[in-house]
C-alpha cells in the first residue's frame, strides 16, 4: 500500500472512530439511563382485616415496580413503604390513600381511592375536638393572652401564633381522661424560623387562666431555639421536632379519671415572618 492511501485509510479510520464516539453519549439520571417500565401501573386494593376494626391491608400491584411511597391520607404526607403494607386509622372519618410507584429510569405512576373508617378506635381514638382548625373549630378552643405581643388565630386550616416582642399566648381545651391510661399528645406544626422563642405543649389538672402564666413542670414537647430547634425553617410533626420537654417519648398518665387541660403555647422575641403553625392537633390513648 503507498504511503498517501494509508494516510487516506487511518484518517477515514479515525473519522469513523469519532463518529461512533459522539454517538454514545453517557446517559442522564433522571433521563430514564435508556429505560422505562412501560407496563408500570399504580393500582392497588383495601381490604379492611377481619376482627380488627380500623385496620387495613394495602397491596400495590408490584409489576414493574422498584419502589413504593403511600400518603394515607391522615396530614403526615407521603412516605416509602412495603407493597403490601397494614395500616391503622384511629379516627373516624373520609380518607383519600395515595400510592406512587416507582420504576425503571424514575419513572412514576399515581393513584388515588377514598375508605370511609365508620368509627373510632375506643382506645386511641382523638379525644380533641376542631383539631383540623377548620375555621368554626375555634369555638372549641379558649385563648389565652399571657402578655401583649402574641396572637393565635385560624387562618386556611391551621392554627397560627404570631408576633413577639416579648409577648405570650397559648390555646386551652378541656378533655376528660380516664386515672391510669397512658396517653400520648402530637400535631403538625411549621414556621420559617423563630429568634428567642418557645412553643410549648402541656397537659395539667390546673384550670388555664387568662393572664396568668401556665405551669412549666409539666411541659411535654416543645420547640425551644435555646435549646436549637426552631430557630431554622422546619415542617412536621412535632413529637419528631422537639428538643425540649419532661417526656421523650411523650407519653403521660393521671392517677384519677377526670378532666385535665390540653394547653399550647408560644411566646418569645420574634416568631418568625409566617409565625408558627399548628393543625391535627391529637390527644389519644397509646394502643
Amino acid at each position: 500500500m503507498k504511503l498517501n492511501s494509508i494516510k487516506t485509510y487511518l484518517v477515514a479510520t479515525g473519522i469513523v472512530a469519532v463518529g461512533i464516539y459522539a454517538g454514545c453519549k453517557p446517559e442522564k439520571f433522571g433521563d430514564g439511563n435508556g429505560l422505562s417500565s412501560p407496563n408500570l401501573n399504580a393500582s392497588f386494593t383495601v381490604t379492611p382485616v377481619a376482627n380488627k376494626a380500623n385496620y387495613y391491608v394495602l397491596k400495590a400491584d408490584e409489576t414493574g415496580v422498584l419502589a413504593v411511597k403511600w400518603d394515607l391520607g391522615d396530614g403526615a404526607g407521603s412516605a416509602v413503604g412495603k407493597a403490601t403494607d397494614t395500616v391503622f386509622y384511629p379516627d373516624a372519618g373520609k380518607y383519600t390513600i395515595t400510592l406512587t410507584t416507582v420504576g425503571k429510569g424514575g419513572t412514576q405512576k399515581t393513584a388515588s381511592q377514598d375508605i370511609t373508617v365508620a368509627t373510632s378506635d375506643p382506645v386511641a381514638g382523638n379525644l380533641v375536638l376542631g383539631g383540623n382548625m377548620a375555621a368554626s373549630d375555634d369555638a372549641y378552643w379558649t385563648h389565652l393572652t399571657f402578655s401583649a405581643g402574641v396572637t393565635m388565630s385560624i387562618s386556611d386550616g391551621k392554627m397560627v401564633a404570631i408576633g413577639g416582642n416579648g409577648g405570650h399566648a397559648a390555646v386551652a381545651q378541656a378533655i376528660d381522661i380516664i386515672g391510669g391510661k397512658k396517653y400520648k399528645v402530637d400535631m403538625l406544626v411549621s414556621g420559617s424560623g423563630a429568634t428567642d422563642t418557645w412553643f410549648e405543649v402541656y397537659v395539667d389538672t390546673k384550670v388555664p387562666q387568662n393572664g396568668v402564666d401556665y405551669p412549666s413542670s409539666n411541659k411535654l414537647i416543645s420547640l425551644n431555639t435555646w435549646a436549637g430547634c426552631g430557630k431554622t425553617a422546619f415542617s412536621g410533626k412535632l413529637s419528631a421536632l422537639s428538643c425540649s420537654g419532661v417526656d421523650s417519648k411523650n407519653v403521660f398518665s393521671f392517677p384519677t379519671s377526670g378532666k385535665v387541660y390540653l394547653v399550647i403555647k408560644s411566646g418569645g422575641s420574634n416568631l418568625g415572618v409566617t409565625g408558627i403553625s399548628f393543625t391535627k392537633v391529637e390527644f389519644r390513648g397509646t394502643n
